[in-house]
Formats: C-alpha cells, structure tokens, sequence
C-alpha cells in the first residue's frame, strides 16, 4: 500500500496565502510523519477558515469555538482494507495566532501537521499516559524535521 497524501486549501475562507506554508511542505510533513510511524494509507489535509472550524469543533466537540486542529480518524469497517487514514483540518487564523504568539511560524504549522497525523494512527492525549507517549512521539518526529523545541499543542 502505499501513501497519499491529499491536501486542501479553502480558497473562499479569509486564509492570508502567505501564512500558510506551501502545499508542497504540508505534505512533506504529513508523508514523514508517516514514515517515521511506519503508517500507510491515505489522507486529507485541510486548510480552513474560522467558521467552518468553528463549525467543526461544535458539530463533534460541542465546543463554540475554532481550534487549531481536529483529526477524523476514518472509522469504518472498509478503512483497513482501502487504507484510508482519515482527514484532518487545520483553522489557519488560529495556527497563525497561535504561532504569532511563540514565535515559531513554521515548526508551529509542522507541528500541527504531526499531531494531526498521530491521531490518525491511533495516538490520542485524553489521558495523563497517553498525552506524554503522544507528546513524545511529537517531539522526536519534530527534531527529526529539523524543529526542536516544545511540543505541546
């Protein structure tokens, strides 16, 4: 199997092009990612606006507000078989804030990619355990594209 990376930019959302990096890099994250965790399949990046991630978030986290990042693991007995990983969406007004405030454009964008990416591997942070292996894993992958730091979302 191998993988595929599809990324999406929403063109009618207030997104400023140049805050957001290249289609080229997002995949390039997002194909490491999965190499680093040995993962194959396929998968949706998505670059949106603040009301639809806003529209997410309240539609499958009952939270009224836009975050950073939400990943839709793909859950269906077909998954496995056709190798499909999921989808993940990325509010760019909130990554730009976000990353404005650290400092870290780039690793911050990196970041988000990653740990979009370990959900769709089954990774998750709800617990104490489970958010340092998350956390971790996030960290090593970061330093091995070339960003060290903090990994926290």
């Amino acid at each position: 199997m191998k993988t595929d990376v599809e990324i999406q930019v929403d063109e009618a959302a207030d997104i400023d092009p140049d805050a957001v990096p290249s289609v080229e890099q997002l995949r390039a994250w997002a194909e490491a990612t999965l190499d680093m965790e040995a993962g194959e399949g396929s998968l949706c990046v998505r670059i949106l606006g603040e009301p639809e991630g806003r529209a997410l978030n309240a539609e499958f986290r009952g939270i009224e507000r836009a975050t950073n990042v939400l990943a839709f693991p793909l859950s269906s007995p077909l998954a496995p078989e056709q190798g499909i990983l999921g989808d993940i969406a990325i509010c760019a007004p909130v990554v730009c804030r976000e990353a404005a405030e650290n400092g870290a454009q780039e690793r911050h964008w990196a970041h988000m990619v990653v740990h979009g990416v370990l959900h769709l591997l089954g990774h998750d942070h709800q617990e104490p355990t489970e958010a340092m292996r998350m956390e971790s894993r996030e960290q090593m992958i970061l330093t091995k594209l070339g960003y060290p730091g903090d990994s926290r979302v």
